[in-house]
């Protein structure tokens, strides 16, 4: 059963007073039986594409919010709109054929005072039970954006152009973004951070595969994350575990972090980093597939950006033409070819205790790397039934010691199947 909050002249307060009311009778709620929806078509939104519903939309989150909660209803249609924001036990439902499109002009996403900065499409800070859900779309309508993104890292190798995410969510708990497609981000498609509890279900992500920055998903000092069943072909990482500072209260700012059945289409591949000061530990991987990525499971973090990454499994997974399978390396961007040992820091990447169990992988180029550094080598590393076809170099092993390798076939193209420097290793 749902009851409509429609917005009526003159009795808009006393309506949404008295649906606010929790009744209890024989200790069932009226909240708990009547689902309270706003339809944003009710509150004045168009949907034609042309006109700016921005004001209509997010006066029907304000509504549901100040309600105590319910469903904000988005109908078939295209709705296009400035940055909105959402409210604790909202639902945002996306119906078969709704677009939320995303203005491209600059001036609407500027922060004043802040011109590095932009507010993002949709926002929530210290929010809990949010749900974004539905057979609908939200658009970033990015492509204004890539050009000068472009042409700005062209002109600065490495320089990433300012520009806003799709949705960012702050310091909440209870996050749900379940069936929508989200699309054409200017850069990131989702960021939870500093979020607990977050599930990522069954979502399509996809943006050009040219499209500078377009990370899907970067769960970032974020705790317990499952992200499930979600199909990601995007210009970045498909996803991307970042940890840039620690967390008061938490040894490890991300942790319990699980990553099943996904599949990867164009993309940089599963990270974790660059930034992994706050540490990330808990990480589990299972029957994933990754076609033509840049890269396949990747941790990628420097001196100066590091801390401690463990507790790693990834099993059952399929790569099909990638740009290297395994890619675990205290460097980046680049990896030097010799190195001395230098202090070790609060920020010294340190990665232990990882298994690689059931991976199967065809490779463009080499079968990839795990390096760690002199004074930092890479520890505990288990890789059991994996096979690595590589069409040029085979697996480099560098900076490393209790590695193991269990019924590993590696096969490249040229020279030795693994190429091992300073490593100790059971099992070759």
């Amino acid at each position: 059963m749902k009851t409509r909050i429609k917005r009526q002249q003159g009795s808009h307060a006393s309506t949404a007073t008295t649906m606010g009311l929790i009744v209890v009778v024989l200790g069932v709620s009226l909240t708990s039986v009547a689902a309270k929806v706003f339809d944003v078509r009710e509150f004045g939104a168009k949907g034609d594409g042309k006109t700016l519903d921005t004001e209509a939309i997010q006066k029907a989150l304000d509504e549901c919010g100040r309600a105590g909660g319910g469903t904000v209803q988005i109908p078939a249609g295209t709705y296009l709109c400035k940055p909105i924001s959402l409210w604790s036990q909202t639902t945002l439902q996306l119906d078969d054929g709704a677009k939320l499109l995303a203005t491209d002009d600059p001036a609407d996403f500027a922060i004043p005072g802040n011109p590095n900065s932009f507010t993002p499409f949709i926002s929530g800070k210290k929010l809990t039970d949010v749900t974004i859900t539905g057979k609908g779309t939200i658009d970033g309508a990015g492509a204004r954006w890539w050009g000068p993104a472009e042409e700005a890292r062209r002109k600065q190798p490495g320089y990433t152009l300012p520009r806003p995410r799709l949705i960012i969510l702050s310091d909440c708990k209870n996050v749900k973004v379940t069936g929508v497609t989200l699309q054409n981000s200017p850069t990131f498609h989702f960021v939870p951070t500093d979020c607990e509890d977050v599930v990522v279900e069954g979502v399509t992500i996809k943006a050009p595969a040219g499209s500078p920055n377009t990370d899907a998903i970067d769960p970032s000092r974020s705790r317990r994350v499952l992200i499930s069943n979600c199909d990601i072909d995007v210009g970045d990482d498909n996803v991307a575990i970042k940890s840039g500072k620690k967390v008061p209260g938490h040894e490890f700012a991300c942790e319990d972090i699980s990553i099943t059945d996904c599949t990867f289409h164009h993309g940089h591949g599963l990270s974790i980093g660059s930034e992994t000061p706050g540490g990330v530990r808990n990480l589990t991987v299972k029957r994933c597939t990754f076609e033509n990525t840049e890269n396949g499971i990747r941790i990628k973090s420097p001196r100066g950006k590091g801390g401690a990454i463990e507790n790693l499994t990834y099993e059952d997974i399929t790569m099909k033409n990638v740009n290297g399978a395994i890619a675990f390396t205290c460097y980046y961007p680049k990896i030097p070819r010799s190195d001395k040992a230098q202090p070790v820091t609060a920020e010294t990447p340190a990665f232990r205790n990882i298994r690689i169990k059931n991976l199967t992988a065809t490779s463009s180029k080499g079968a990839g790397v795990i390096i760690g550094l002199p004074e930092s080598p890479v520890r505990d590393v288990v890789l059991e039934n994996v096979q690595i076809t590589a069409d040029t170099t085979g697996l480099v092993i560098r900076n490393a010691q209790g590695v193991q390798l269990k019924n590993v076939k590696v096969i490249p193209k040229k020279g030795p199947p693994l190429i091992v420097e300073n490593a100790k290793i059971e099992g070759q």
